[in-house]
């Protein structure tokens, strides 16, 4: 993984003017090559300084969640399975605010498709998913692009300290109504 973000970060170097374009596009094939959305941020901050950097990555991750608003229909299995994992770690029935969203994109390596499925099911118009995505988007392009460098030098404690911080934000954050079906409230499980 790192090997292929040196390679990118010499050959864009070199690109010159094609450089913005071709970062915005890597944007959308990074996730082919299992490179998370954090370190590409990063290396937007590196080559095009903290305001470019941000604007390119804002672009990039605005291309990738429209591309999955329109394929994520054409592809039910995968979303099948998106589905299934949101359920495991999140609950059947838990509708995750665009503020929850945002500040779970800030976790490194936290599954950014997962979290697009999340804002889908809170906003299933086009519009309001896009609205929803440059919200939650927003706070991961420019966090990661302007403090990228100095996340990296941070000690194992204080990246533990961060993360346990986002999660209590998060846990804050949430909505507080809880809708249990019917079904669910008077099943039985027999041991």
């Amino acid at each position: 993984m790192d090997e292929q973000l040196l390679i990118m970060l010499s050959v864009m170097s070199g690109i010159g003017i094609l450089a913005p374009v071709l970062f915005i596009l890597f944007h959308v094939v990074r996730q082919f090559m299992f490179i998370p959305v954090v370190l590409v941020c990063m290396a937007g901050g590196m080559l095009f300084g903290s305001f470019l950097g941000t604007v390119y990555s804002m672009a990039g991750l605005l291309l990738l969640s429209a591309l999955f608003y329109f394929c994520i229909g054409k592809i039910p299995r995968t979303y099948g399975k998106l589905m299934k994992v949101k359920h495991n770690w999140f609950g059947a029935h838990t509708k995750m605010t665009v503020g929850q969203i945002a500040i779970l994109r800030l976790i490194p390596f936290f599954h950014y498709q997962l979290l697009n499925v999340c804002l889908l099911e809170r906003r299933p118009d086009f519009r309001g998913f896009m609205k929803g995505a440059f919200a939650t988007n927003l706070p991961l392009a420019f966090f990661y692009t302007i403090f990228g460098e100095y996340i990296t030098q941070f000690s194992p404690g204080m990246v533990v300290l961060i993360v346990i911080a986002l999660f209590i934000l998060c846990y804050l954050l949430r909505e507080k109504v809880v809708t249990v079906k019917w079904h669910d409230f008077f099943s039985h499980h027999s041991a």
